[in-house]
């Protein structure tokens, strides 16, 4: 151990003329001589990470000591087109393979692993990354004790981190591992066995997923009800008493709901008594209401605030985060700037908290300091407390300072992070409500009552860093029991709306309160459900399409246990029982596998099949079978029954006056090989492709090219040019840069010429519920218009 140190000290420091470090730095020498006549590329210790960008990064920390090398993820993994594992006598046996992109990299590995002193595992600390770290261990030699790989983990990518990891290596930990073992054959069973009865039952290319699936049925349930919700009328009543505005909450000594007053004429005749009554000032209360902080950021909260807040998608947002955590150029060099950001932990290193009420205290002052440290603790179930929220590494690293070293989109995220975490150690904020009551003088069981509501923020504590939206509503000072009379009483119109759709990060909000899936599986199941087009994303609204319908009638006619939240939260805390050392990997297996493939069988027989093959009595133009009816995941289409040998399929006419799929040069010769053009059909519309293909690939589009909009007289506020223009994207409307790639400004918001006056950026028109807005589009200060 005391060896590894001084390993450590010597890698991260230039100077080799001390006394205790003589001895180490010979032995150095001594080494790297001795493999270098072996191998040019032989190295003392070789450290084994996923990725190239944090290879770099942490062999930057450590210097000539220590070679760096990227599995580029997971080296081994099931054979991508066969079910690949092996059940005997309620065993599973994986039968793993090493992919062809992954064999130059995995000879490079042995290579290196031959001549060096100390292989160390250093893949990520989650059961995925311990899952990597073991298969590589396995593809290096499987026949040496893991004790021979020592692994090391760490919770962020800096200089001290690596060195502290160094220092205590462990051994890689099977249970974790095992964990993800059973995660990987539960999915495969359930995807390769589901999938294959839904595509032979409904239409071919559908699929099923244990987390996917649950997760789609969410999406789905929401959408009958908005199909099932039937809008209804009512009113509310409100009053105006010396410039007050007041809503009514009793009427008759009866507290008024939602829907109470729904015709007109009931809200006639109620206005008809309100306005012929007296009133006093019933009831007027004060107290101090104290807003609590948020907590640092996990996964799941991420997400949520990155698509709210910059309009970012799950996706994106991981993928910048993983940028942030693998090593970013700072002021101090190359480094890991957040933690790691796949978590569902809120626990906070007890020196990242220190650091952070210094600078609170330094740069707000002591009265945004807590007497005591603010803790979080998860409510998830399943939560790994060894590791931290998603924080940043340096506090001394603020986004002012980021700003000169960070990409655009890097910066902003780093920002939602650093602001969070910064506001998560602050002082609460604190509010003075107010709560004024005009009532009608009557008997208490005949009294009417109006409420206007106040408040005013008297200390802005967490505010401070985060920004705060809401203005202060005062109410005018009144005495209580004095009498008051209204200036004005109105009834006013309203119909309830359907509820809305998930978007992506309510989705996620929903599978993490559910305890559906872990942080690792969040984004990815959202990109599996859209590249499936199993949900269509409108207006940043999750859309299920007709064959997700499909597939979750008869997954919960037939295997319902797929879909049910409650199961498929209970699946993910036995995994975490597995990793706890709790449960037999193998035994989790065999009690799903048994009754599962038992419905397989059953279904094959018992279900009916969906699938279409109606004759239409018409020849296929291009061999003469019979034309028939058939049913594919976009609905019905006519095709020849020669399938597959013969591909032909036919559209209805079109307004051009020509069958979609019919060859013809009316359509146009093929300028690549000169045979007749065909129209088809996509998803993006109708184009013209060469009637030879597969041979020939050409293909141009019939749409309508849709030319960008200018926005005249607005320039883009990062480049100065007037350039601004409106575009349209798979998330809808957009606006952007027209010297792009050159200039990548982007944003959701439609552009104006008013500057904002905290920041002096432009700023952008936004419509919410509670009215129309101008936002900033980078400090996102919000003013009413």
């Amino acid at each position: 151990m005391q060896n590894q140190k001084n390993l450590v000290k010597k890698t991260s420091t230039k100077s080799t003329s001390t006394t205790s470090s003589k001895k180490t730095t010979k032995t150095i020498a001594e080494s790297s001589t001795k493999t270098s006549t072996k191998s040019p590329k032989s190295t003392q210790n070789l450290i084994i990470v996923e990725s190239p960008a944090k290879a770099k990064t942490i062999k930057n920390f450590l210097g000539q000591g220590y070679e760096v090398i990227a599995s580029k993820g997971h080296i081994r993994d099931l054979p991508k087109f066969s079910f690949g594992i092996k059940i005997e006598n309620k065993h599973f046996t994986p039968q793993y393979t090493i992919d062809e992109g992954h064999k130059d990299t995995i000879a490079q590995i042995k290579a290196l692993a031959k001549n060096a002193k100390t292989t160390y595992i250093a893949t990520d600390e989650d059961r995925e990354g311990e899952a990597i770290g073991y298969h590589i261990t396995q593809a290096l030699d499987s026949s040496k004790p893991l004790s021979s790989y020592p692994r090391i983990v760490f919770h962020e990518i800096t200089k001290t981190a690596i060195s502290n990891a160094l220092a205590s290596p462990r051994e890689i930990d099977m249970d974790k591992v095992n964990a993800q073992q059973a995660r990987r054959l539960l999915d495969r069973i359930v995807g390769f066995k589901l999938s294959g009865l839904i595509s032979s039952k409904i239409s071919k290319g559908l699929s099923a997923g244990r987390v996917q699936s649950a997760a789609l049925k969410i999406i789905v349930d929401k959408e009958r009800e908005i199909r099932a919700f039937i809008p209804q009328d009512f009113f509310t009543i409100s009053a105006v008493f010396d410039s007050v505005e007041s809503e009514l909450v009793i009427y008759k000594g009866k507290k008024l709901q939602k829907l109470d007053i729904s015709s007109q004429s009931k809200a006639d005749e109620m206005l008809e008594h309100l306005k012929s009554s007296s009133y006093t000032i019933a009831q007027i209360t004060r107290k101090e209401k104290k807003v609590s902080t948020p907590p640092p950021f996990m996964t799941s909260t991420l997400q949520q605030a990155a698509s709210s807040g910059l309009s970012y998608s799950p996706t994106r947002t991981m993928s910048i985060a993983q940028r942030l955590y693998e090593g970013v150029q700072t002021d101090k060099g190359t480094m890991g700037v957040i933690t790691y950001m796949r978590t569902d932990s809120l626990n906070i290193a007890k020196e990242a908290t220190q650091a952070a009420r210094a600078h609170l205290a330094k740069v707000y002052g002591d009265k945004y300091v807590p007497q005591k440290p603010k803790i979080y603790t998860s409510k998830s179930k399943g939560a790994q407390e060894a590791h931290e929220a998603i924080r940043p590494t340096n506090i001394d690293f603020t986004p002012q300072i980021a700003k000169g070293y960070l990409k655009p989109d890097e910066l902003k995220l780093y920002t939602l992070i650093y602001n969070r975490f910064l506001a998560s150690q602050s002082e609460d904020a604190l509010y003075e409500t107010q709560s004024v009551s005009f009532a009608t003088k009557t008997s208490p069981s005949e009294v009417s009552e109006f409420r206007a509501n106040g408040r005013k923020l008297i200390f802005d504590g967490f505010y401070k860093i985060l920004g705060n939206e809401d203005k202060d509503k005062l109410l005018p000072d009144l005495k209580q029991g004095e009498e008051i009379t209204p200036s004005k009483i109105t009834a006013s119109k309203h119909t309830t709306e359907p509820p809305a759709r998930y978007s992506e990060a309510s989705l996620i909000k929903t599978l993490e309160s559910l305890g559906i899936g872990r942080p690792s599986t969040y984004a990815p199941t959202v990109s599996l459900l859209v590249n499936r087009e199993y949900i269509s994303i409108q207006n940043r609204a999750l859309i299920p399409q007709d064959s997700a319908f499909s597939v979750i009638e008869l997954l919960e006619a037939h295997f319902n246990e797929i879909v049910d939240s409650a199961f498929s939260a209970g699946m993910e805390e036995k995994l975490d029982s597995i990793a706890l050392k709790n449960a037999s990997w193998q035994e989790v297996l065999w009690n799903f596998y048994e009754p599962f493939i038992a419905k397989i069988e059953q279904g094959k027989t018992n279900i009916a099949s969906q699938k279409l093959a109606k004759p239409t009595g018409e020849s296929c133009p291009q061999c003469g079978k019979e034309l028939i009816v058939r049913k594919s995941r976009y609905g019905e289409f006519v095709g020849c029954s020669g399938y597959p040998k013969c591909k032909y399929i036919k559209r209805e006419s079109n307004d051009l006056g020509s069958a979609i799929g019919e060859a013809s040069e009316a359509n146009g010769v093929c300028e690549k090989c000169g045979k007749p053009m065909v129209k088809k059909m996509s998803k993006r519309g109708e184009f013209l492709a060469c009637s030879g293909y597969p041979a020939c690939k050409n293909a141009k589009s019939l749409g309508e090219k849709k030319e960008a909009i200018a926005l005249e007289g607005i320039a883009c506020p990062e480049c100065g040019k007037e350039s601004i223009v409106q575009r349209m994207g798979r998330r809808g409307a957009f606006y952007g840069c027209k010297n792009y790639p050159k200039c990548k400004f982007t944003s959701p918001l439609k552009p104006t010429n008013t500057k904002c006056q905290k920041c002096g950026n432009i700023m952008g028109e936004k419509s919410l519920k509670s009215g129309e807005f101008l936002e900033c589009l980078k400090c996102k200060n919000r003013v009413e218009i």
